[in-house]
């Protein structure tokens, strides 16, 4: 995180710790929009997505014994136009 409020910092003229309260607000912003909504989306960025995954069951590759997976929220992240082109 902090090369990311270091490069905050540089590029806006803000303090780091300006800077790094901007992060710590953004991130808290994704968690709250993920949390209420299920979706935030940054047109052009990115789209963070909640998705629920169902109990399932995994093999333990070194026991072959059968292990219990529960359910649970993830959060999957698919690039905007921007950032691809950015990055091809």
């Amino acid at each position: 995180m902090m090369e990311l409020v270091n490069f905050i910092a540089e590029e806006t003229g803000l303090t780091k710790a300006d800077a790094k309260r901007a992060v710590e607000a953004f991130e808290k912003g994704v968690i709250a929009g993920l949390k209420k909504e299920g979706k935030v989306t940054l047109t052009g960025f990115a789209t963070f997505t909640k998705k629920h995954k169902a109990a399932t069951t995994a093999r333990n590759p070194r026991t072959g014994a059968t292990v219990p997976v529960a359910a649970r929220n993830v959060v999957t992240i698919k690039a905007g136009s921007k950032l691809k082109d950015a990055l091809n």
